[in-house]
């Protein structure tokens, strides 16, 4: 019997599964054996995904609704249903993160002497330097709105800090409206360190929010304050172009993102001591609904506290630092070309360092002999030394192109700048192919040398941003296979020229041959266990949602073919289901570092395939996106692909979860046997600390 992804139980909620990582991500800040201060971290990461996660999900199916509320997802779910099981979910998940900050997150880092101060609590020194401060600092830089026809609600950015004050008395000329908006200034921070002298304590904070409340008054002379409440409203943050308007890219982006901090507004979080009608008041404002409230016990923009731990001295409450890795061809070939020329290279981050790609950029803009370099930008962050190593190399008067794609979500005003700088310095700047986002990772660098032009790549499955290359597992492969580095070439001819399409020799690409050429590995298993063969698929990503994978999964799955899928986000398949999938295991891993590597394993009758990929098994990412897949053909390097970025994962017994046939995922334990942590093992035997691979 054929399965089909339509049919409503075989298919999971994209959103509830956002959710679901989310609990796992919350888990982190539970879990005692992480150090507290990298706990504090995990708890804020959860707000900022939620962010995201309104700001563009939940933005998008508010956008349906107002067109068919009864529109069928792919588990069979209308919009509405969803938006219903969303807002249940959320407001739980919610809940239960201030539970763990309220109680026990700060009383946690009080017992190690780090104090965030209640102003019920304070003492006469702690009043008496908050009054000073908001005089000082505070008081100098707010702008209260009372509101009456001729101040009407102000327009509230995206995100930002704010306060309704209710207020009792009449003015100078004789208004009392009652109610005015105060809103905190963005280039102040929403904490402050008080001096050990004030607080007797080495790490003692106070809330921007808490001074304010403190001292509201101040602001309207002569009238009483009823109340003082935080809020923050969230808002649709995607950015879109007209499609048939546009004739500059940039120039049309440029306009909307100005737009952005004022999109539809989609969550309001409001201290929980707000009475009914502010609280009401502020959903009418916004155009919001009950179950768009979310009344906090806390401050209601915890991604801030994110830098508390930069300002707290405390290594030993966070994860022990590391002197990332280098394998032993750059050890043994200190010139980068030298050693690639041996042999390919592959780097693991971020137990290896990202260093090397770096040196292979910047050496390339120096020498001589290299006359092009032809590299993508994605996200490469404010400050960048591939940028600047770029900036360089076209100042030198070297052919350089780069494909910026300034479509990527919350990094579109970074990518304008660079493109600016990069246009200036002489290098050709293209956006890619308008519809279509630039996700492949490919630097390409052509040298002359004694028997002419040779290609050298770089090819990888993260972006170039050296700073997630600390925090993000990615591999990076550098190259002169001329399979991988003409194809890599002819990719680069795509995004800056016209033509069609060719047949790569090496690599799988998005929207062409990727998707296609999956599903025939994924056949070819099929074929084998049909034939009694051994068959197994191993795969790992951040996120499966890709109905037409997902059904010749569930084929391969009755055929016989053993699947072990490690996703670590959002996966819309069901695993162990009786007859459909009872031969797949979907497992999750949450840790210090963010699993981002995608790796693509095929038995293949004993050759073992390996691909490495910037691509996910998502429709955008397949259909929507340019995106390659390379395969890793020197032996020694895919033992260590399987080694490390596959089944060290599918024995860890610490930091992974296993998915039920429900969605919902559960821990997977020891049962006091040895514990096995993948990122624990690799730092061991990849980093500066440990053994170098060789």
């Amino acid at each position: 019997m054929t399965y089909k992804p339509a049919d409503s139980q075989l298919m999971l909620n994209r959103e509830l599964g956002l959710l679901e990582f989310n609990r796992r991500v919350l888990a982190q800040a539970e879990d005692s054996r992480n150090p507290l201060l990298e706990r504090l971290k995990f708890l804020c990461i959860v707000s900022s995904n939620l962010d995201e996660f309104f700001e563009v999900r939940v933005a998008v199916l508010k956008e349906s609704i107002q067109h068919n509320p009864k529109a069928l997802l792919p588990e069979g779910l209308t919009v509405q249903a969803t938006m219903e099981l969303i807002a249940r979910e959320a407001h739980e998940l919610v809940e239960r993160q201030y539970r763990v900050l309220g109680d026990a997150m700060f009383p946690a880092l009080a017992a190690e002497g780090i104090h965030f101060f209640r102003r019920s609590l304070w003492t006469e020194p702690q009043r008496e330097w908050v009054r000073d401060y908001f005089f000082r600092e505070l008081m100098p830089l707010l702008t209260p709105i009372g509101l009456d026809p001729s101040h009407p609600f102000p327009r509230v950015l995206n995100k930002s800090l704010n306060f309704i004050v209710e207020l009792e008395g009449c003015d100078a000329f004789g208004r009392n409206s009652g109610i005015a908006i105060v809103q905190a200034p963005r280039v102040l921070p929403r904490f402050l360190k008080m001096p050990k002298e004030v607080t007797g304590v080495e790490h003692g904070f106070v809330f921007l929010s808490s001074i304010l409340h403190a001292h509201v008054e101040e602001l309207f002379s002569g009238m009483k304050s009823r109340g003082c409440f935080q809020f923050r409203v969230t808002r649709d943050s995607d950015v879109s172009v007209d499609d048939e308007e546009v004739k500059d890219l940039r120039a049309a982006l440029e306009g909307e993102l100005s737009q952005r901090p004022f999109g539809a507004a989609v969550r309001l979080e409001i201290a929980e001591n707000c009475p009914q009608h502010l609280q009401s008041f502020l959903l009418k404002q916004f155009a919001l609904t009950e179950a768009d409230l979310y009344r906090v016990n806390g401050p209601v923009n915890l991604v801030r506290l994110m830098q508390a731990p930069d300002q707290i001295d405390r290594p030993d409450l966070k994860f022990q630092p590391f002197p990332p890795g280098i394998p032993g061809e750059l050890r043994k070939y200190p010139d980068p070309f030298a050693a690639i020329r041996h042999s390919d290279v592959l780097l693991h981050h971020p137990y290896q360092s990202f260093t090397p790609v770096v040196d292979l950029l910047k050496q390339a803009a120096r020498d001589p002999q290299v006359v092009a370099i032809k590299m993508t930008v994605y996200r490469t962050g404010t400050e960048s030394v591939l940028m600047e190593a770029l900036l360089e190399a076209a100042r030198h008067g070297k052919e350089v192109t780069v494909v910026v794609e300034l479509l990527a979500r919350f990094d579109e005003e970074v990518n304008i700048n660079w493109a600016a700088k990069l246009e200036h310095a002489g290098a050709h700047v293209v956006y890619g192919v308008y519809g279509f986002k630039t996700h492949a990772k490919m630097l390409l660098i052509v040298r002359r040398e004694e028997n002419g032009l040779r290609r050298y790549a770089h090819v990888g499955t993260g972006n170039y941003h050296p700073r997630t290359a600390r925090l993000y597992t990615d591999f990076g492969l550098m190259t002169v296979d001329d399979d991988i580095t003409d194809d890599v070439n002819d990719v680069f001819m795509q995004l800056t020229g016209l033509g069609q399409a060719g047949n790569h020799k090496a690599l799988l690409q998005s929207p062409f041959t990727m998707l296609s050429s999956l599903l025939a590995c994924l056949d070819r298993e099929i074929a084998h266990a049909r034939a009694g063969r051994k068959a197994v698929v191993i795969a790992k990503m951040n996120a499966l949602l890709e109905e037409t994978v997902i059904e010749k999964l569930y084929e391969a799955s009755q055929a016989g073919v053993t699947i072990h899928l490690i996703v670590r986000g959002v996966c819309a398949l069901r695993p162990g289901l009786a007859g459909i999938s009872d031969n797949i295991r979907v497992r999750s891993i949450i840790g210090r570092f963010l699993e981002h590597h995608r790796v693509f394993y095929f038995y293949n009758d004993g050759e073992e395939d390996v691909y490495l990929s910037s691509a996910d098994w998502m429709e955008r990412n397949l259909h929507r996106r340019i995106e390659i897949a390379f395969p890793v053909k020197n032996h020694k390097l895919k033992r260590r692909v399987l080694r490390e970025g596959l089944r060290s994962y599918l024995v860890d017994n610490v930091q992974a979860w296993e998915m039920l046939s429900d969605g919902r995922y559960r821990r997977k334990t020891s049962r006091g046997g040895k514990e096995r942590c993948a990122q624990a093992m690799l730092l061991a035997e990849l980093t500066g600390k440990g053994r170098k691979e060789g």
